[in-house]
């Protein structure tokens, strides 16, 4: 059973930077990496521990890529009113493309609760 969720007031998360770096490991079938830099803050009066997220990711080409999974770069960050979590990490295109979604995370009541990542464009330099 999906337990039920809601979007956290004062819970946000902010995409600090994107960028195209061809000197990443990229498989040739996906061979456009990006590093990107997310912030996560928490701005209500509750502590959340993030729990997961859910990465969608649309090429140009019409392709969609959803990418689901526990915490964030493995670990499960606890933020308390006031404070915020960043990181970075990186994904793997065959073309340009956007990507958006949703962090989960549990408050101290264990309520589920949502934050959602702002779509962000991932375009390669100088591409058609």
């Amino acid at each position: 059973m999906t337990p039920l969720l809601r979007q956290l007031e004062g819970l946000s998360v902010r995409v600090d930077d994107v960028i195209y770096m061809p000197s990443l490991d990229a498989p040739d079938e996906r061979p456009h990496p990006f590093v990107y830099f997310i912030s996560i803050k928490n701005e209500s009066d509750e502590q959340v521990t993030i729990r997961g997220r859910k990465w969608i990711v649309r090429e140009d080409d019409g392709e969609t890529i959803v990418v689901e999974g526990d915490g964030v770069v493995g670990q499960s960050p606890v933020l308390g009113p006031g404070e915020h979590f960043s990181y970075n990490s990186y994904h793997v295109t065959r073309g340009d493309g956007v990507a958006e979604g949703s962090f989960f995370g549990e408050t101290a009541d264990g309520e589920w609760v949502f934050a959602r990542i702002p779509e962000f464009r991932l375009q390669i330099p100088g591409w058609a």
